[in-house]
């Protein structure tokens, strides 16, 4: 999501977890401690009625880095609000299919036919410099959970010859030290959407898979050769030494902690797209980079917000006696065309919460008939913190301009129909899913997971195989034993 910082958005990748880290960010991440609560920074808005909903801004970082900055009346809202809802269901077995899918070149091309000889070279060798480098990255936490640096590397960068540029663009950006030692730590959202599970909230999603992968993949070439071409250079420079980030995740969580909402790097981890606006760039490369800046700032951001803001609206009017808790990325929030312009302009009254501010408690509800209730699509996730859960990471979000071939469920005319129709795969009786990593509003999927299901199917050997790696990649604490006992016969 940047001009700005823009992280990683969703490349899939299951990821085992490390041990938590300590509570709390490093020095160089923490403002001034702030002893009053209504001293602290507030990402909190009240939409007002009754009962009162909410809009929370997140940020795809390790949710112990910022937690203990969250003032006390946000995380009463949450507590309070019956119905919790995110930018995308991950839950939903389609939802990990379609972002795997939606990566991939078409059957039969690789990257070795379609970029040019001296980016994919370049590339191959960053690469192999990562998986090099990747031990020495690890931290004795993640070590010590028995996460090997080989499996890492495959877990992000696995089958990378069959992406498309523009995701492999982004797998490059977040192949780096600090995103490394931060794997295994749920990310803010996650974190919230395991608590509202362990709370037995009912949970869901304002956005489809296609929502946020598509417009991604609506560069032009030439657009995503330059962006690929830059980020290599930004890398190579980084590993000679002969460049500095202008601000880095560590900037990113200090200006969450301790910073104003009017914070412009707040926005582009929204996007979670690399900033290429460079002034030392020659005319004609400047004014790509322009084109591709203001590209994803109207798909991932301008037009993401109008249809999130609709079908916040369509939820609200659908169901006026629950109270909601819309946990998106902070950018949504900020600058102009936010998600709250959406609801004012359609009459809703929406304030900021500073800390302090006493939290209304939602009336109580009685048993709800199921026609009364938005459906479900509960995020399965074992107790928080749950430090050897595996979640599926978004450095988020695939967090866009949506080409026309797109539907737009949500925010037609008639919004109650049409989030009838957005909503209606979840009418499907829902399995329980494990809930895996994700971050930067955006998924990461292994390959792996498919090699293991083929594993499977090859022999008895192969078989013992599949079993070994599955219980690596899933430890007994994320596993539900009698899912597992009935799918594959394991105890």
């Amino acid at each position: 999501m940047s001009l700005w910082s823009w992280f990683l958005l969703p490349t899939l990748c299951l990821l085992p977890t490390s041990a938590a880290p300590r509570r709390g960010a490093p020095a160089s991440a923490n403002c001034e401690l702030k002893p009053q609560q209504s001293e602290l920074n507030s990402f909190l808005w009240t939409i007002k009625r009754d009962p009162p909903s909410y809009f929370f801004g997140t940020i795809h970082v390790p949710y112990t880095r910022v937690w203990d900055f969250i003032p006390d009346n946000s995380k009463e809202a949450f507590q309070q609000s019956s119905i919790v809802y995110f930018e995308l269901d991950l839950t939903d077995p389609y939802t990990i299919s379609a972002l795997t899918s939606c990566q991939m070149l078409p059957q039969g091309e690789n990257l070795q036919d379609v970029l040019p000889r001296d980016i994919y070279c370049r590339l191959k060798r960053h690469l192999e410099y990562v998986k090099l480098m990747m031990p020495s990255w690890m931290t004795p936490d993640q070590r010590g959970q028995g996460l090997y640096a080989d499996y890492l590397f495959n877990a992000i960068a696995g089958n990378w010859e069959r992406k498309r540029p523009v995701w492999v663009m982004l797998m490059v950006n977040s192949l780096t030290e600090v995103d490394i030692k931060s794997r295994g730590v749920p990310v803010l959202d996650l974190y919230l959407a395991q608590e509202a599970e362990r709370l037995r909230k009912q949970t869901g999603a304002v956005e489809k898979v296609e929502e946020q992968c598509h417009p991604l993949n609506g560069l032009n070439f030439s657009q995503v050769i330059f962006a690929l071409n830059q980020t290599l250079l930004q890398q190579e420079s980084l590993r000679a030494g002969s460049l500095r980030i202008p601000y880095t995740t560590e900037d990113l969580i200090k200006h969450y902690n301790c910073g104003d909402l009017s914070s412009v790097i707040l926005s582009h981890d929204s996007s979670q797209v690399p900033n290429f606006i460079n002034a030392t760039l020659p005319p004609q490369e400047l004014i790509t980079a322009q084109e591709i800046d203001s590209y994803f700032r109207q798909e991932l951001i301008y037009k993401r917000n109008e249809r999130m803001g609709k079908r916040v609206k369509a939820l609200l009017e659908e169901f006026p006696d629950k109270g909601f808790f819309f946990a998106f990325g902070a950018g949504h929030f900020m600058g102009n065309n936010t998600v709250l312009d959406v609801l004012r302009r359609e009459g809703y009254e929406v304030e900021h919460a500073p800390a302090g501010r006493p939290i209304h408690r939602e009336k109580s509800d009685s048993p709800s008939s199921p026609s009364t209730q938005p459906a479900s699509s509960a995020i399965f996730a074992p107790e928080v913190p749950a430090p050897e859960a595996l979640v599926l990471e978004a450095g988020s979000a695939v967090h866009s301009l949506l080409p026309t071939h797109v539907s737009l469920p949500g925010s037609a005319d008639l919004p109650v129909e049409a989030e009838r129709k957005f909503r209606k795969k979840r009418r499907r009786p829902q399995r329980r899913q494990q809930f895996r990593q994700f971050s930067d509003l955006w998924v990461r999927l292994d390959e792996r997971c498919q090699e293991l299901f083929i594993t499977w199917n090859s022999g008895l050997d192969r078989r013992n195989k599949f079993l070994d790696n599955f219980i690596i990649a899933f430890p007994l604490s994320t596993r539900r034993r009698p899912w597992l006992n009935l799918k594959y016969g394991v105890d």
